[in-house]
């Protein structure tokens, strides 16, 4: 165990790679960690008891690690954001959180179809070749475009995508547009939806969107989640108009 840092009787020590433990009085006061995602980014979080034990850990951390650093707070948790701005950080994104409807008669998406010459591929009947070929390309072009640094700040999808969680769309057998769900918890969440760019602006995205919806609800499951960046005002407006409001609010900080 490697100790760095006492003060205010708050013993804080390196337990592992990437984890920190804040002890007062033989007892464990807070835990921080940090990891690297797929897209190169580092991210960390505190769970202390304290602003003290915060603090510490804090410090260490910060000490210890390459620049940047990001993090994500609720928007609502204004103590904790206020000890990451202590530490240095400041807000780098805003992403809306959104309950999702899924019943047709609320989302007004009961007779949307896909636009000609396109169709829907369900959840689990997608190739995986193609898929990942359609994954590839779609990252290929937000890397020459906007970045990954502007897309969401959770965990990307691995390397070799798992047919199961996503919704394709196909166009003289080439796939051209995916939506990738997954569960968390109970609730089905909306993690992505990407159209190539030759392809957008032709209603795929709101097809996927639909055929998802409806796919839920048709297994009783009437809402769904997404999250959405502030910045990206084209799927703010998908998801607005199908009836989805906001429920929270997720920030992005960073330390440079």
């Amino acid at each position: 165990m490697n100790h760095v840092e006492f003060s205010r009787d708050v013993l804080v020590s390196r337990v592992a790679d990437g984890q920190w433990h804040a002890l007062e009085d033989d007892l464990v006061v807070g835990r921080a960690a940090a990891s690297r995602r797929p897209d190169g980014r580092m991210f960390v979080s505190v769970d202390a008891w304290n602003d003290t034990a915060f603090a510490r850990l804090a410090e260490a951390m910060l000490a210890a690690l390459p620049r940047p650093l990001h993090t994500v707070v609720e928007e609502s948790e204004t103590d904790l954001t206020a000890q990451w701005r202590r530490s240095g950080f400041r807000t780098r994104r805003r992403e809306w959180e959104y309950a999702v409807p899924t019943d047709p008669q609320v989302t007004g998406l009961g007779t949307s179809l896909p636009p000609s010459g396109v169709t829907i591929k369900a959840f689990g009947s997608a190739r995986v070749e193609p898929l990942r070929e359609l994954d590839a390309a779609i990252r290929a072009e937000v890397a020459a475009g906007p970045g990954w640094q502007d897309m969401p700040a959770e965990i990307l999808a691995p390397p070799t995508p798992d047919p199961a969680k996503y919704a394709v769309a196909e166009e003289s057998g080439r796939y051209v547009g995916l939506l990738r769900m997954a569960m968390v918890t109970r609730l089905p969440r909306i993690g992505l939806i990407a159209v190539r760019a030759g392809s957008q602006r032709r209603g795929i995205g709101r097809a996927l969107l639909a055929h998802t919806l409806g796919a839920l609800y048709s297994v009783g499951k009437h809402t769904a989640s997404a999250e959405v960046s502030e910045a990206n005002t084209a799927a703010t407006v998908l998801f607005e108009g199908v009836g989805a409001r906001r429920t929270g609010c997720n920030l992005e900080l960073v330390l440079r």
